[in-house]
């Protein structure tokens, strides 16, 4: 009981929380003209429009007006050149009612966003703070909910900064606090590492319940298909279409899918695997917050094939293949799983006969079904070629105890009786070291490959 309120505490309402108050949103983009900071695969009116989709995702918010500007140098104190940073700040002060301004940035100062604030008189937010905003939207799980509150600390600690500046500026240099030896600073710093100690012990436990459910189906030998890509690619729909589970309701907006999700699902040989649904990706993801998904993340790196989804019909889309590989490559994942790894062109119902390029890439339409058995077989193949497992039809005498050793140590797919001499062809899917056990306790056994 201790231990749940102690979680509770941790799952209270967060400081740093927006609430659920309608936003009056002006976006605005910085648009980097040439240098290292310019992305080649993009233009700034597509990342614009991924802003909007960001803020659309969120209840009761609205897009009032969607401006870019140009700049040489996002990092400087106010973003902007002089002469734009005063263009643009007369354009927000004409919009009608506006309460925020999102800046289409990774990450700005603290520093930075109280000058802002300052100038234009509303609240400024950036992607890290939009985007957690939408995972704490989002956040249905005890673990989701912990990996937020764990992406939150580096803006508390931002935020503590910006306040001990102010207090400093106010009283002439830091107080101590009742005698205790500790400054404001150092009592909120303490309080903030014992915050972040506690959520990573409670995702700790998570993680370990975790890894012996993971120890419970290799136990069963389900392979396990990871199902990853860019937000709002279609993960959810090709599960669902690949295992028929009608519970499952795909949502069209980003980062619908926050927690890891096992759904079961059957290959033409009956072969019975999981399906791991996946949290999307998101060009300039802060890495603070990509790291405190970390513990859902791991999960991948236990399956036994990635299954790649794009949505191939996004202007963006060679960006958003790009931002995910090297998300994968990030993880230390194992190279065979990165190297059999499948990639799917997902919604090509939206385009007229079309053909992937890239090699190996197949052309499916989650949708409609599109494409469905061709990817099937090719999961198959992977799947057998990645566990070592066989396909196998093997003549048994009905009256030994060889079925019921396949029932217990294989998967059994078809069994046809052969009444007038007492035997049986079975067809099994087998793992390589069970195979071995099952020739030698049987060696007179006919065995047929598939």
């Amino acid at each position: 009981e201790g231990e749940e309120a102690a979680l509770e505490e941790l799952l209270g309402p967060s400081p740093l929380a927006l609430g659920p108050g309608a936003q009056r949103v002006a976006i605005v983009h910085p648009a980097v003209k040439w240098g290292p900071q310019k992305s080649p695969l993009t233009t700034a009116e597509l990342q614009i429009a991924e802003a909007v989709a960001l803020v659309d995702t969120l209840q009761n918010w609205t897009v009032l007006d969607k401006i870019i500007i140009p700049t040489k140098n996002p990092n400087k104190k106010f973003v902007f050149g002089k002469g734009n940073f005063q263009v643009l700040t007369e354009k927000i002060k004409k919009l009608p009612h506006v309460t925020a301004v999102f800046l289409n940035m990774e990450r700005i100062s603290s520093l930075t966003k109280k000058e802002l604030e300052g100038a234009w008189g509303v609240q400024v937010f950036d992607r890290y703070t939009v985007v957690l905003h939408i995972f704490r939207c989002n956040a249905q799980t005890k673990e989701a909910k912990l990996q937020v509150a764990l992406a939150e600390i580096p803006l508390l600690r931002s935020n503590l900064k910006n306040e001990v500046s102010q207090r400093d500026q106010q009283r002439g240099g830091s107080r101590y606090i009742m005698g205790s030896g500790e400054t404001f600073l150092e009592t909120q710093k303490r309080v903030l590492k014992e915050r972040e100690l506690k959520i990573r012990n409670a995702l700790e436990k998570l993680r370990r319940k975790r890894a012996l459910l993971r120890t419970r189906r290799r136990k069963y030998e389900f392979p396990m298909v990871s199902v990853m890509g860019y937000t709002n690619c279609g993960k959810t729909t090709l599960i669902k279409a690949l295992t028929g589970e009608a519970e499952l309701q795909p949502r069209d907006q980003l980062f619908a899918t926050l927690d890891i999700t096992a759904h079961a699902g059957y290959l033409p040989s009956h072969m019975a695997v999981i399906y791991v649904d996946t949290i999307g990706f998101l060009t300039d993801l802060p890495h603070n917050l990509v790291e405190s998904f970390s513990a859902t993340l791991e999960e991948v790196a236990y399956s036994d094939l990635i299954v790649h989804v794009r949505d191939i019909t996004h202007p963006e889309t060679t960006l958003q293949k790009a931002t995910v590989l090297s998300v994968l490559r990030n993880l230390n994942l194992p190279s065979q799983l990165l190297d059999s790894m499948i990639e799917v062109h997902n919604k090509v119902d939206l385009i007229e006969r079309y053909k992937p390029t890239e090699e190996n890439a197949l052309a499916v339409s989650a949708l409609h079904g599109h494409g469905l058995a061709e990817l099937k077989q090719e999961i198959e193949k992977k799947i057998l070629t990645a566990t070592g497992k066989k396909i196998l039809t093997v003549n048994i005498n009905l009256e030994g105890p060889q079925l019921s050793w396949l029932y217990k140590e294989a998967t059994v797919q078809e069994v046809e009786v052969m009444p007038e001499d007492g035997t049986a062809r079975v067809k099994v899917i087998i793992g390589s070291s069970a195979f071995g056990r099952y020739k030698n306790l049987f060696p007179n056994s006919k065995i047929f490959m598939s």
